[in-house]
């Protein structure tokens, strides 16, 4: 265990499992209390929250649909009531319907939004007094169909690419505030999210992608966790407003296999 965040209270949405907590465990890791947000996997959040404490670190845990703004509201002045303070918030929660273009409703895209967009700016505004004065760090988690198109995707990639948007835009106006904020940018990663992304075709999206990707395998929960990690850190204090890719060098290629094809049939 390191002492890289020793003392530091951080707020990590949809942490109960994948990316989420991964970097929940690794942050505790390095010495932070950690406030476990989930939405249904109840018996994930408690179970990653005692991992936390067996480190000696604090954990806290907390139930909010990020579709309501009440919610989200309780959830921070839960923070306010036995913290007072916030170092850090990862943006990582997400929700969609990965439908094509013709399939997509109202519905699906306002609960992408709410979730992605709307409640990322509700927490941010929430965030601003707790960080003041702490060199705070926001980090929001976005994905390459952001900026790529994928099938059955432009739901999400779209309120990705907005997620971007609003984090340079937090960088710009909460930099005098001495906070920063950036965005990671992942490519594939193996997780229970891109399993349900790819159904029956998960072997061969995996094998496609891993044979474009320089570095030969699809990013891992970890990967994630350690660039926040140091985005989180005082080794990034003079890194603000980027939105970084960590893709194993597979966005450099100009085309995907032909196997994603199968995902729009």
């Amino acid at each position: 265990m390191g002492d890289t965040l020793t003392n530091k209270k951080v707020l990590i949405t949809g942490s109960s499992r994948g990316t989420g907590r991964a970097t929940a465990l690794k942050f505790a890791e390095e010495g932070a209390d950690v406030l476990i947000h989930y939405r249904r996997e109840e018996e994930l959040a408690r179970e990653t929250a005692e991992v936390i404490r067996k480190m000696g670190r604090q954990a806290l845990i907390f139930r909010a649909d990020l579709d309501s703004r009440g919610d989200i509201d309780a959830m921070f002045d839960h923070v306010q009531s036995e913290w007072g303070v916030l170092d850090i918030f990862i943006a990582n929660a997400a929700a969609t319907a990965f439908k094509t273009i013709l399939e997509v409703k109202d519905y699906h895209i306002e609960k992408t939004y709410q979730v992605v967009v709307n409640s990322t700016l509700q927490a941010v505004q929430r965030v601003v007094p707790l960080m003041e004065g702490r060199e705070g760090r926001i980090i929001t988690i976005s994905s390459m169909g952001s900026g790529l198109t994928l099938p059955r995707y432009a739901n999400i990639g779209s309120a990705k690419a907005a997620l971007e948007s609003l984090t340079r835009y937090f960088a710009t106006e909460l930099g005098p505030k001495g906070i920063t904020a950036n965005c990671i940018t992942p490519s594939v990663v193996d997780t229970d999210s891109l399993t349900f992304y790819t159904g029956d075709h998960y072997e061969k999206y995996r094998d496609g992608v891993v044979a474009k990707t320089p570095l030969g395998r699809l990013g891992q929960p970890d990967d994630v966790a350690n660039l926040a990690l140091f985005l989180a850190s005082g080794a990034s204090s003079f890194l603000t407003g980027q939105v970084i890719k960590l893709d194993g060098g597979l966005t450099m290629n100009n085309h995907y296999p032909p196997e994603i094809e199968d995902l729009i049939k």
